[in-house]
This record gives C-alpha cells, sequence and structure tokens, in this order.
C-alpha cells in the first residue's frame, strides 16, 4: 500500500504571531497562530507545524498556551519546535496537545537527548529538525544550522541525519535555509542527500512557490511537503497543492478529514 504524500502548513511564531522572512531574517507579521491553524485545518492539512523561530535565540522555552489553544481547536496532528532542550520540555508540549516534537540545537549540543526522547514517549514523536546551509566545506556540500539559521555548525547534515535516525528520530524536517522564503523551489539535491540515507519519513521544507514546486520535491524523495508564505499569503490553498499533487499520480489523503 502506497501511504499519501502529506502537505503540511508551517507556522514560525514569534512573540505569539506567526511571521515569515527570507532565510529567517525580515520577519513580518502573518496574523493569529490559532485562527490560522484552523484556517489550514479546514482546507485540508494533514498536520500543522509550529516552529517558535526565536525561542532558542532567545533562551526561553516554547509556547504552551498557543499550543493549548490550537489543540482546543484543531483536530490535526501538530509538531511543535524551537526551545526544546529536555525530555521535561517534550512532556509539557505533549500534555498541551502536541503531537510529535521537533529538536534541532539541543539534540546537536547533546546528540543523546534524541534517545531520551525515543525511549519515553516512542521514536514516532521525536523529530529531527535540519536548518540546512549548502556548503562546500563539508563532503556532502550541505552542513546543519542551530539557532534559527544565524549559526554554521560545521557538521555534515547528511552524515547528521544518518547518526540522529540511529539515534532515535522517527523522522526528518529537512529545511533549506538557501531557499527558505524565497519562493524559488525546494532544494531537490538536498532532499536526494538525505533520502538516500534516511530509513525514516522526510519532510521538504524551505523554497515553495509556485503548484510546479511540489512535485518535484516528492520525486526526490519527500514524503511530506512543508510550506509556511505561499498559504500565509492566500497564494494557493492546500487542497490547490493537493490536487497538483494528485494529477501527477502522487497519493494524497483527502482534505477535509480529521486524524488526530
Amino acid at each position: 500500500m502506497t501511504l499519501a504524500t502529506r502537505v503540511i502548513p508551517c507556522l514560525d511564531v514569534a512573540d505569539g504571531r506567526v511571521v515569515k522572512g527570507v532565510r529567517f531574517e525580515g520577519l513580518v507579521d502573518a496574523g493569529d497562530p490559532v485562527e490560522s491553524a484552523a484556517r489550514y485545518a479546514a482546507q485540508g492539512a494533514d498536520e500543522i507545524t509550529f516552529l517558535d523561530v526565536t525561542a532558542t535565540v532567545e533562551g526561553r522555552g516554547t509556547m504552551l498556551d498557543t499550543v493549548r489553544r490550537t489543540a482546543e481547536q484543531v483536530f490535526v496532528p501538530l509538531t511543535v519546535g524551537g526551545g526544546v532542550r529536555s525530555v521535561g520540555d517534550v512532556d509539557a508540549l505533549l500534555k498541551s496537545g502536541a503531537d510529535k516534537i521537533g529538536v534541532n540545537s539541543a539534540a546537536i549540543a547533546r546528540p543523546e537527548l534524541l534517545t531520551e526522547i525515543a525511549d519515553r514517549f516512542g521514536a514516532q514523536v521525536c523529530v529531527l529538525s535540519l536548518d540546512v546551509l549548502r556548503d562546500p566545506r563539508v563532503p556532502s556540500g550541505f552542513a546543519v544550522t542551530t539557532h534559527g539559521g544565524r549559526t554554521n555548525t560545521g557538521i555534515d547534515a547528511v552524515d547528521w541525519a544518518e547518526r540522529a535516525i540511529a539515534l532515535g528520530a522517527g523522522e526528518l524536517l529537512v529545511n533549506s535555509i538557501d531557499a527558505d522564503g524565497t519562493k524559488a523551489g525546494y532544494d531537490v539535491r538536498l532532499i536526494e542527500a538525505i533520502r538516500a540515507v534516511s530509513s525514516v519519513p522526510v519532510i521538504a521544507s524551505g523554497g515553495a512557490g509556485s503548484l510546479d514546486h511540489f512535485v518535484p520535491a516528492v520525486v526526490a524523495g519527500a514524503d511530506a511537503v512543508l510550506a509556511a508564505s505561499v498559504f500565509h499569503r492566500g497564494v494557493f490553498t492546500i487542497g490547490q497543492v493537493k490536487a497538483a499533487l494528485a494529477e501527477a499520480g502522487v497519493v494524497v489523503r483527502e482534505t477535509g478529514r480529521s486524524r488526530r
């Protein structure tokens, strides 16, 4: 049985508001996160991802109240990341209504965190978020960044993805910093490189600007496609993305069906 390709809107949140910029810079207000999540659920989102884009930089925890209010109104799976540093943070988010938890900077600082999350809550809860920058100095040509794309770790993204899966990551959210917010298309080469070493689902992120961009990401190996600004600005709907994928022969879920 062929699994359906998921379409996931991403809500980058700062100070309780949805924001969007280019390569994580020049952030502008894009609305209320709970209202946005409810709108995308009604459009047929398979999941919704919240990323607190300033939590790690500001040294604080993730927005529990926003997650709680969203979970009370939106009945599709929620993935939440940003500022997650411990199993305790994961527990608090799950109790607030999150279904999966994204970790990035804290996992790089202490890789065993991935194992701790997977052992306590199951690998399906543990999503490794990779913010990746093209860098010819590392073997694969892709390096991992932290702190919202501000710090290049010099760690090879492909090697780190493979190691993280062995440690317990159950899914990879692969965001291209180079493509993020540019609307020039997903970094297909990056997706292919991660797919080649991944035994878990891969979510492609960064660069969606037209309906023509989604199919190449799936062909490159993405199990799900994530986008932000094109949905926030009403360039097209989730339903239109699913229609474009289906027309190309990609299996997608019907819209309007709750899965929580």
